[in-house]
């Protein structure tokens, strides 16, 4: 098999493992008639009464159709809230198994067009608010969890509008407030986000079954942390506010919230009757893509799930990677250009401040490798373009070109690289990198070089951000990586797959 269908393989295993279906098919199950439980990895929830379900968020339609499937008749009655047009695109795309049945349970309510809350979005919310609020000390509440579930739950603490909420976060965004900012600002307004859903739920137990796409998995960001207890206090969003400059130039409905939200955040035993579970994480994907890579032959090594930074440094980070590895193939991994390849690392890890990055640890695992079993590093995470062009890409295709153009560049006479072969590929789990119908891209080393013979400029493909059109017209877009939609979101994966060239 050649190497790009072995990225490919993996890609796959690695989005099937975080599949809807399969996914909580794994966690979730029912047991027994008489006193019914449900199972959630190992932990049993008894169910005494009825058994509600809501959710929100751009994997949540095929997680409920799977709940569904599993909770049978002890189901109640279910809400979910999911993008505008889903329902329609994954019929198109024949993936029936992510749509509910006829005759089911669960009210579907598509808002939040362009991943923005809009007045569908509140209308959904609202109704999962009214149906969280009506529950029993006897009831159980399942709440399906995923990326985007923040755009699709917005309901303002009254007297706020929806429209002066997201005036207020435009001209934080527009003032450069990062999104952890923004998100306090949102989930302190909310009535449902920062633990507001799971406080109306009480005396309900409430387990929520969450799909991560952010980076660390941490609960209270994952769709604004609707079910878990806040770490932030209305201190915390005067002081953003004050910073930029935007305490005096509140709605009247801002400032009457404001002045009468409580000083501290809830305590965390007000959570006693909350169990908050990651089902599926970039990390579990990688896990899987590297079982695989080692049933083909491969020494696999995950370098982190949590890789960040701006997308041409990342670029850097991987080439440097690449010719570290095709050291070892050329038995030079002991020299002088090692070490400086290994300093630069170093260096570039640090500016980089991947979170919970050991690379002195990871490239200690790199030298213990054999000189000639072929090699697979596999991360993942979510990169940033700084967009200066008007071209048509995302941050997947952008790295993808910005590798492919580092290794033509380090690619010389007494360059280790021409002893392997090497293959690059970066893609986006949910099937959808940037505003295109691909999920990312592949390259390897004579890419540039190829492409100058078909016409065709990289950098300047890369200085108007305009990497989707590059891989469209070079070699019939053979290097594109689509997949259609999957139904699933854990941010990208990135695999490296380098193996010693067969002398001809």
């Amino acid at each position: 098999m050649s190497l790009r269908e072995h990225a490919l393989s993996l890609f796959r295993g690695a989005v099937g493992t975080v599949r809807p279906a399969p996914m909580l098919k794994r966690a979730l199950k029912l047991q027994g008639d008489g006193c019914p439980q449900l199972l959630v990895k190992g932990q049993a929830f008894p169910v005494k009464r009825n058994l509600y379900l809501v959710g929100f968020g751009k994997a949540v339609l095929g997680m409920a159709a799977a709940a569904e499937e599993i909770l049978g008749e002890h189901l109640t009655r279910g809400i979910i809230n999911v993008p505008l047009g889903i329902q329609e695109s994954l019929q198109r795309a024949g993936m029936q198994e992510m749509l509910l049945k006829p005759h089911s349970k669960i009210q579907v309510i598509e808002g939040a067009k362009n991943n923005l809350p809009d007045a569908e979005a509140l209308k959904g919310a609202v109704a999962i608010q009214e149906l969280a609020q009506g529950l029993t000390a006897d009831d159980l509440l399942l709440v399906l969890i995923s990326g985007g579930g923040s755009a699709l739950l917005p309901a303002p603490i009254p007297p706020i509008l929806l429209e002066e909420k997201e005036k207020l976060t435009k001209m934080l965004a527009s003032r450069g407030a990062a999104i952890q900012e923004l998100n306090i600002v949102r989930k302190t307004l909310s009535v449902l986000k920062g633990g507001g859903l799971a406080q109306l739920a009480h005396p309900a137990q409430v387990v929520s079954l969450i799909l991560s796409d952010v980076i660390g998995d941490p609960l209270d960001i994952i769709a604004s942390g609707p079910t878990a207890a806040s770490s932030h206090s209305v201190q915390d969003c005067l002081q953003i506010l004050t910073k930029y400059n935007l305490l005096h130039n509140l709605p009247k409905s801002v400032e009457m919230v404001l002045s009468s939200s409580p000083t501290k955040p809830a305590a965390p035993q007000s959570y006693s009757h909350v169990s908050n579970i990651i089902l599926g994480s970039n990390t579990l994907a990688l896990e899987e893509a590297r079982r695989q890579a080692e049933g083909l032959g491969y020494a696999a090594l995950v370098l982190s799930a949590a890789v960040q930074g701006e997308v041409g440094h990342v670029a850097t980070l991987y080439c440097q990677l690449i010719q570290l590895v095709c050291l070892g193939f050329a038995s030079l991994r002991e020299g002088p250009l090692s070490d400086e390849l290994s300093r630069n690392l170093l260096q570039l890890a640090a500016e980089l401040q991947i979170p919970g990055l050991d690379l002195d640890k990871f490239l200690e695992a790199l030298r213990g490798l054999g000189p000639n079993r072929p090699v697979c590093i596999l991360a993942g995470g979510e990169t940033t373009v700084q967009l200066q062009g008007t071209g048509k890409g995302g941050r997947n295709q952008e790295l993808a070109l910005r590798v492919g153009l580092g290794l033509h560049k380090a690619t010389g006479a007494s360059s280790p690289q021409g002893r392997c072969e090497i293959l690059f590929l970066s893609g986006g789990t949910d099937g959808q990198d940037g505003p295109t119908e691909a999920a990312g891209a592949f390259c390897s080393p004579g890419l540039v070089a190829e492409a100058l013979q078909e016409g065709l400029d990289v950098e300047a493909f890369l200085r108007n951000n305009d990497s989707y059109t590059f891989f469209s017209q070079f070699q019939g877009g053979h290097h594109l990586l689509v997949t259609g939609l999957t139904g699933t979101n854990v941010m990208d994966i990135q695999a490296i797959l380098i193996r010693a060239m067969e002398r001809s």
